[in-house]
């Protein structure tokens, strides 16, 4: 079978999250993506918390890749990325402010020996305006754009919201942004350079937030906590652990009736202190105890089950180690093993994209420099001599740890 991005080739001199996984959803969907890295050291999550190349972070963020290992700080290094680009149709940074500019490789360089080019780079605060040379990381850019703001209790400081969606977010808005430019490029003949600033990516998540509460941007929308209200809210359960909870939203008056009858308490649907939507976030505080007394006879999972099945929407609290056991991602084929080169097998959690006429087998990311000499023989038809002299250089290494 065919992949949705089968001939689009991807130089990826990203790092740690945002970069990554615009690149990772690339390969997801059948681009050829190779990760240039510097020897030695690499993508810098490849450490993370103390590990030795083999980082979980890293693993998550770089699956289907191969890696080059190619030093851009040695004259050599930068001239044999200039003559690999004309093979490949995009280039996706996430660096600092300045810093490829100082090493000779900004835009205007990779359009003088690829005219063609599709030139991606995700900055925090992007070139422009008064930000535009402050340094940014996933936490710094979800504060930028307000969703710390309204994060957390009502009467609490704001908090950094758990998923870190300012780099994965801005990722997948980049990937989808490359995706354009090169079905544009197909109609015109013309590459073009793209800027994803994080802060302004993660605005997208927060424009609910914004519509609903901030009177046209001339209000503080409050935070809320887990709910508003007993309809909408976070419900203990049964044994009482750190994530033994249940959140349930009841959107319509069906879904109130449904709630009752699954909690086996009908008389609750015609209580005069729950009758209406109204009525019922007055009293709210005696409307959750009723229903907190029943879910804490139950496991988050029994509590999800049967009020889902009765038309209720719901979910346990899935915690990660949840993840890996939840029967409806095992059902789907979400919950992968792939072999990595020096872990052996490892679970892993997969792609969200599912095509009917495209599918990309999920392998794991490949060790620093495990395709250096592969990529360079067939791209740039080096012989051994030359790989060698390269290797003995220093420009280049193969198959780092």
């Amino acid at each position: 079978m065919s992949t949705a991005l089968q001939g689009i080739r991807i130089i990826d001199m990203t790092h740690n999250q945002a970069g990554p996984a615009c690149t990772q959803i690339l390969a997801w969907l059948g681009a050829d993506v190779v990760k240039v890295e510097k020897p030695g050291l690499g993508d810098p999550g490849r450490n993370l918390l103390g590990a030795s190349g083999t980082a979980a972070y890293f693993l998550y963020w770089n699956a289907n890749k191969r890696s080059v290992a190619l030093d851009l700080e040695k004259p050599e290094g930068r001239a044999l990325l200039l003559r690999m680009l004309p093979r490949y149709d995009v280039f996706v940074e996430n660096f600092g402010p300045g810093v490829l500019e100082k090493l000779g490789l900004d835009y205007e360089a990779m359009r003088a020996v690829q005219p063609t080019i599709i030139h991606a780079r995700i900055k925090g605060f992007g070139s422009g305006g008064p930000y535009a040379g402050y340094k940014c990381y996933d936490m710094v850019a979800q504060a930028a754009a307000g969703a710390f703001s309204v994060t957390g209790e009502a009467d609490g400081p704001p908090m950094c919201p758990g998923p870190t969606m300012a780099d994965s977010g801005t990722g997948m808005q980049a990937a989808l942004a490359i995706t354009a430019a090169y079905v544009q490029r197909m109609r015109t003949g013309e590459g073009q350079q793209i800027e994803i600033a994080m802060q302004e990516a993660m605005t997208f998540y927060m424009r609910t937030r914004v519509a609903n509460g901030s009177e046209w941007g001339t209000a503080a929308v409050p935070r809320s906590g887990n709910g508003a209200g007993p309809m909408l809210n976070l419900y203990p359960c049964a044994p009482g652990g750190a994530n033994d909870y249940v959140y349930i939203v009841v959107a319509t008056p069906r879904m109130w009736e449904q709630l009752c009858v699954a909690m086996s308490r009908p008389e609750l649907a015609v209580d005069p202190r729950f009758k209406g939507w109204i009525v019922r976030h007055e009293n709210g505080a005696a409307l959750y105890e009723e229903i907190a007394s029943w879910t804490r006879a139950h496991t988050k999972h029994e509590a999800m089950r049967i009020l889902a099945e009765a038309g209720v929407p719901c979910s346990a609290v899935l915690d990660t180690r949840d993840l890996f056991q939840d029967p409806q991602l095992r059902a789907r084929g979400f919950v992968k093993k792939v072999q990595h080169e020096v872990l052996g097998e490892i679970p892993i959690l997969g792609s969200p994209f599912r095509l009917s006429k495209s599918e990309v087998e999920l392998s794991a990311a490949p060790v620093l420099g495990r395709h250096t000499d592969e990529v360079l023989r067939a791209d740039l038809g080096l012989s051994e001599t030359d790989l060698r002299e390269l290797h003995a250089s220093g420009v280049i290494s193969t198959k780092e740890g």
